[in-house]
């Protein structure tokens, strides 16, 4: 590059007015062609978030059997890290997300219901796959881990599944907005029973979840 511009100087090429505009032009080159490296080294993101959580009958909660009456505001935070290739678009993602909502509990057949508050976290390590390394990324996610109910006297922590898709809008390298819709799957109660005789034994395994969506909004600071 610099014996280029050395040509470009002694106007060699195109003569010294030419010689001034290709100069530019190397120059501007030279920093588009820095610009992905730089954007490659951009390899944490943390968002965080607000947005609102729909669905969700928990079942029972010590011994009471509880419904979720309505959804409830969301807040939380996802930190995003690059595995691999940044130009891969995979990343490890961690996500924390609580929910605060009314339930309203049913203590008994000729007691009448009463409302409680109830707190559900969404405690998640997964994966998220961009689809693309420009300003918008549309993405995929998937993740695992633990949800959290807590009501006045009560805590039960139960496995959970959640996956997402939404987009990502950039608008510099640090800064950006990022748009998800998240599902969740909880398994409240799990059994199973089995019974065996002559002709072999016969399992039977019963499975009780509870689904959320969760649709939120967060800032992203890039660094």
């Amino acid at each position: 590059m610099a014996e280029l511009a050395w040509w470009f100087r002694r106007g060699r090429v195109i003569g010294p007015h030419g010689a001034k505009v290709v100069a530019a032009l190397a120059c501007a080159v030279g920093e588009l062609l820095a610009a992905p490296a730089v954007a490659r080294a951009q390899t944490v993101e943390i968002t965080p978030f607000g947005g609102y959580r729909v669905g969700g009958s928990i079942g029972e909660v010590g011994g009471r059997a509880v419904e979720d009456d309505d959804g409830g505001p969301s807040v939380g935070v996802i930190v995003d890290v690059v595995f691999g290739s940044p130009i891969d678009g995979l990343k490890v993602e961690g996500l924390f997300s609580r929910e605060r909502a009314n339930l309203r509990v049913n203590a008994g057949l000729l007691d009448p219901p009463t409302h409680v508050r109830v707190e559900v976290d969404q405690i998640h390590v997964g994966g998220i796959q961009e689809l693309g390394d420009g300003r918008i990324r549309p993405f995929l996610a998937g993740l695992l881990g633990l949800t959290r109910y807590a009501v006045p006297g009560d805590t039960e922590v139960r496995f959970s599944v959640g996956m997402g898709a939404g987009a990502k809008f950039f608008a510099t390298r640090n800064v950006g907005l990022r748009l998800d819709a998240r599902g969740y799957m909880t398994i409240v109660d799990a059994g199973g029973a089995g019974v065996c005789g002559g002709y072999g034994c016969a399992i039977a395994y019963r499975v009780n979840p509870a689904f959320q969506g969760d649709f939120t909004v967060g800032l992203i600071v890039a660094f």
